[in-house]
């Protein structure tokens, strides 16, 4: 787990793959709006002041003075502090008031992101063993449906069978601000789906079993899972995963569904900085208990067809070794770090998969970056990055491996639905900045690429309007930091325009070079947009993920920085004609670099930011900050980590001078990146600001780390999000 949208990606043992349709764009330039300057605070009235109180805490000989602190619920994760949720919904309300003269804007701008999407969408069918699956949206719906036929050999006969609704979100949702389906698994002889529901974006899902004969769920509610529930081979038992008071998964259960046994304790992880998951391997055959931290990881096998057997350790957990793992009829096939810091693919017997017993099967190095692997029947496939192009390998059996080939030289490419051991066909998503997600079926055969789906854009797509590049900044210490930036091709050659840049860099995690239909909002009215591909994540390779964490965390700042005088200097945009928005994470560099460059900035969004790292850092009763350490150091025992942490943390480093417009938000249920850090940031914030620009603090007060979870609602945010932008950029 970590702090960062990414890790809200849903856990489906039955998933529908990345083929949704996304908003996307009008093919005709539109006419830029023209602000009068930047999003200054409209003078109605003055914005919420939050009260100071006194509070003070020493650690390694420095106190540390925080006059917000009491914005933290002392019930978190319960808030019902009265003076808490009065300023939040003041400052709602004063979000309201200063965005109200947009209103216009905002409704326009929805429109045009509705009208890009597909309504009544579907994703392609994919066969998990007898029978066939796919979502689809009804055109007002918010959320799925989801539904399955009997798999057929003949696919005339195939495609006359009857779909059966198995799933209704919009039912579930019913009643609830907020709706989000967890983990879904089907049991293998079809009959019963095991399935969890969040409605209120705390992360905490409720677990149901659904008899697929009948329709009905059995009384069976189970509390405070996550992950991805899995069954036995025989569906007389369910495994899951709990999660504690902190919201650590921690614990792994068994489930009988044939008796009222109460529920057995298959696992429970004693160190509060390993969160526990759940998975199955791609033949079925096994469980994996994984545990670990953002370093380090551990894995247990359980044979699906032994559910009272004790779990089998892997391979004994020592610092820094990651290991993921799956299976063929016969081996165990490892991804692990122990050679290169780019991991290596190893096998072992499935008598005796101890490390002991790992044989070298592919090496990373400096230039190939090994990310995942799945095993199949007749061949494994790997995914990886080569000089940080994203390449998928296919290795069979009885064969030399050899890379599959795409049609762009700049694509992102991954795995796709494959839940059949033996399929023929390879499930592959590909896009890139102006290719719409893609959906393709690779004939391992005939080793050529099958069409399945390309995302339509209703409104109107023309992909020779646009145009990508791939660039390098150098960065302050002679690193090269790349960037992916897409424009409209009739913008003037040469002249300085608006900007909008992107950035994330933590965990390791990559920002793909991917499609957008969102993004053409901008591009449509003038804007570039650029991904900036900075230390912290790993597109580069796992080196670039160690060069800017801990100690090297500055690094991540400076790149951004950096790239953005970069674009200047080479005359994309100039300063003050840049946008720039981050989340989580993401929303830490953007307070960072705010603090050190503010007049780079036209305007800022700051979605759910971790901006209060210090003292998250130093609060052990929050739910991830024994697993973050690793991330970021420990400021308790490490006097040099908390001196580090210090000197960049966004809420301790602001300062009294001139600020861009900002738009902050928040979700008062988010467990990942707590309210009362953009609570805290804009209060003090508002305190020490020179400037008329304007600051807005948004809560969701029913939703959490994602914002709203409703497809239009999502939208009507984005809305939002670019007319404030729109309105303080430079043009």
């Amino acid at each position: 787990m970590a702090r960062t949208c990414a890790g809200l990606v849903i856990l489906l043992t039955l998933t529908g793959g990345c083929d949704t349709q996304s908003p996307s764009s009008d093919v005709a330039p539109m006419s830029p709006i023209q602000p009068n300057g930047k999003f200054t605070v409209s003078d109605r009235s003055a914005p919420p002041v939050a009260e100071r109180r006194p509070h003070a805490a020493t650690y390694h000989g420095i106190t540390l003075e925080d006059s917000y602190h009491w914005l933290k619920d002392p019930d978190y994760p319960q808030v019902s502090d009265p003076d808490v949720l009065a300023y939040l919904k003041a400052e709602n309300a004063y979000f309201e008031q200063q965005m109200e003269p947009l209103a216009p804007l905002i409704e326009s701008l929805f429109t045009e992101l509705k009208n890009r999407q597909v309504l009544d969408d579907s994703s392609v069918p994919w066969r998990a063993n007898n029978f066939m699956y796919q979502w689809r949206y009804s055109p007002d719906a918010q959320y799925r449906t989801w539904w399955r036929k009997p798999y057929l050999e003949d696919a005339v006969e195939t495609g006359a069978q009857a779909w059966t609704l198995i799933l209704d979100e919009p039912a579930l949702a019913e009643g609830h601000e907020y709706f989000r389906l967890g983990g879904m698994s089907i049991s293998e002889d079809g009959r019963l789906l095991a399935y969890s529901i969040d409605t209120n974006g705390s992360e905490r899902f409720m677990l149901r079993i659904r008899d697929l004969t009948t329709g009905e769920d059995r009384s069976t509610r189970i509390e405070n899972t996550s992950g991805s529930p899995q069954w036995s081979a025989d569906a007389r038992h369910l495994f899951y995963t709990v999660v504690n008071d902190q919201w650590q998964p921690y614990q792994v259960w068994r489930h009988d569904l044939d008796t009222s046994k109460p529920d057995q304790l298959v696992y429970e992880e004693e160190d509060e900085a390993f969160f526990v998951g759940l998975s199955r391997t791609q033949s079925d055959a096994y469980l994996i208990i994984a545990s670990g931290d953002h370093v380090t990881s551990e894995i247990r096998i359980l044979a699906a067809d032994q559910p009272l057997a004790q779990p089998v350790l892997i391979a004994p957990r020592r610092s820094g070794h990651e290991i993921d793992i799956d299976h063929q009829p016969g081996w165990f096939w490892i991804r692990s770090n122990r050679n290169h810091k780019n991991f290596s693919l190893f096998r072992a017997p499935q008598t005796d998969p101890q490390e002991a017993r790992w044989q070298s099967v592919l090496e990373g190095d400096d230039r190939h970056y090994l990310t995942g692997h799945v095993s199949f029947k007749n061949e494994v496939v790997v995914t990886a990055r080569i000089d940080g192009l994203d390449q998928i390998q296919i290795r069979p059996t009885n064969a030399d491996p050899y890379l599959i080939t795409f049609p762009e030289s700049a694509y992102s490419a991954d795995l796709g639905t494959n839940l059949m051991f033996d399929a023929p066909m390879l499930r592959l998503n590909y896009t890139s900045m102006v290719t719409p997600n893609t959906v393709y079926d690779y004939d391992l055969t005939n080793r050529a690429l099958i069409e399945r789906k390309v995302q339509v854009i209703p409104s109107g797509y023309d992909k020779t309007l646009y145009h990508t590049q791939r660039l390098l900044a150098p960065a302050r210490d002679g690193a090269m930091i790349p960037i992916s930036i897409v424009s409209r091709r009739d913008n003037p050659a040469g002249k300085p325009g608006p900007l909008h840049l992107y950035g994330y860099g933590a965990y390791g995690m990559a920002v793909d070079p991917s499609f957008s239909t969102s993004r053409l909002t901008l591009l449509d009215r003038g804007f570039s947009y650029a991904i900036a591909h900075i230390r912290g994540g790993d597109e580069m390779g796992y080196h670039w993920y160690e060069a800017g964490k801990l100690n090297k965390r500055t690094n991540t700042f400076n790149d951004f920085v950096d790239v953005a005088r970069y674009l200047i200097k080479e005359r994309y945009t100039q300063a003050g004609s840049i946008s720039i928005s981050g989340g989580s994470a993401g929303g830490e560099l953007m307070g960072a670099v705010v603090n050190a460059a503010p007049e780079l900035w036209g305007g800022v969004v700051a979605h759910v930011p971790f901006v209060d790292v210090l003292n998250t850092m130093l609060d052990t009763s929050l739910p991830l900050t024994p697993i973050e350490w690793p991330e970021w150091g420990n400021p308790i025992e490490d006097a040099q980590a908390f001196a580090l942490i210090r000197s960049y943390s966004p809420y301790d480093q602001l300062k009294t001078g001139a600020y861009p417009p900002m738009l902050v938000t928040a979700g008062l249920n988010d467990p990942r990146v707590t309210y009362w850090e953009a609570a805290k940031y804009v209060a003090k914030l508002r305190t020490l600001k020179t400037d008329a620009n304007v600051l807005l603090l948004k809560t969701n007060m029913g939703a959490g780390h994602g914002g709203k979870s409703g497809r239009f609602d999502s939208l009507r945010e984005v809305a939002q999000e670019y007319a404030f932008l729109l309105n303080s950029v430079d043009k």
